[in-house]
């Protein structure tokens, strides 16, 4: 298993910059941010390490030649909107991007990214599915067809007000998985699993490791914390930020141990990547940086 970081948390560093510092502290591998700068207004949002539009065979042998030079690979890469979304051309902007993503993975030798399934947070899951039913299967084959592999991350991105009640992705229980596996039955599409997300929505985070095995191709390390006193107070039907805080991996409730434990006995060899969240640590880019090697010391004691 490799040991990475998603390269949202470092904005304002190049990609060059970004790979050196993986390489000089021993990570092994980089989920690389690629969204659209336009119209990016939630956190994390916005930063881009590689201008997949702008991609040429040149350019990509350069990174390529780049990251074999500081022995670090890009594990994915990564663009994660609403590609649900209600607002039809606002949905058509997002997806040319999926599109763009995947000719940037095949032309790196990448082979994967790392996205959402979206959702209509008005409509209800029954709804939604039809939905994905009309948006995602000519997505999954593009993905087929230039043998890219999709990694969707179980993250509700059901946080705030403006996201409430359903949230803008479908893909976040083992229950929605089945039936969008069922759907879109492709060996192409699969999981970006976090564990974090599963915790503050009261879901086991270690028995789907076992009956997905087959479905897991990339792997996040981001912790979250509870805190019960604001739980007991604002109830499950608040707004998650009301009771939970996302915290670097060691300092929430996530039992890293246990699963690590987990991928282990399913034999997971893939690419794991630290993502940093943790608002304790967003004042500088040396902050940042502190967060993404106290996550590596920590995870050393699991993933080595």
């Amino acid at each position: 298993m490799k040991l990475g970081l998603i390269t949202s948390i470092c904005e304002g560093m190049t990609f060059e910059e970004v790979v050196d510092f993986a390489s000089e502290n021993g990570l092994e591998c980089l989920e690389v941010a690629c969204w659209l700068r336009e119209g990016a207004k939630r956190r994390y949002a916005g930063v881009s390490h590689i201008d997949v539009a702008q991609l040429t065979e040149e350019k990509a042998e350069e990174i390529r030649e780049y990251c074999r030079k500081k022995g670090v690979e890009i594990s994915s890469l990564a663009y994660y909107p609403n590609t649900m979304e209600r607002d039809e051309e606002k949905r058509k902007y997002y997806i040319n991007h999926i599109y763009r993503l995947m000719d940037a993975s095949a032309l790196l030798g990448v082979n994967m990214i790392t996205t959402f399934i979206g959702r209509d947070p008005r409509l209800s899951v029954r709804e939604n599915l039809e939905l994905v039913k009309k948006i995602w299967p000519p997505i999954i084959r593009y993905g087929e067809e230039k043998n890219v592999r999709i990694a969707i991350e179980n993250c509700p991105m059901l946080f705030t007000e403006d996201e409430w009640p359903g949230g803008q992705n479908l893909m976040t229980t083992p229950a929605n998985w089945r039936k969008i596996f069922e759907i879109l039955d492709s060996p192409n599409l699969g999981i970006n699993y976090d564990p974090s997300h599963f915790v503050w929505q009261q879901i086991d985070y270690i028995r789907p490791i076992y009956e997905f095995r087959d479905k897991i191709f990339h792997i996040h390390y981001k912790d979250i914390k509870v805190y019960r006193d604001k739980l007991a107070d604002v109830g499950i039907m608040a707004t998650p930020l009301e009771y939970m805080s996302p915290k670097i991996s060691g300092l929430g409730d996530v039992d890293w141990g246990r699963y690590v434990s987990a991928l282990t006995d399913i034999g997971y060899q893939g690419c794991s990547c630290i993502e940093v969240e943790d608002k304790s640590f967003e004042g500088s880019i040396e902050e940042a940086k502190k967060a993404i090697l106290l996550s590596r010391n920590y995870l050393r004691n699991f993933v080595i």
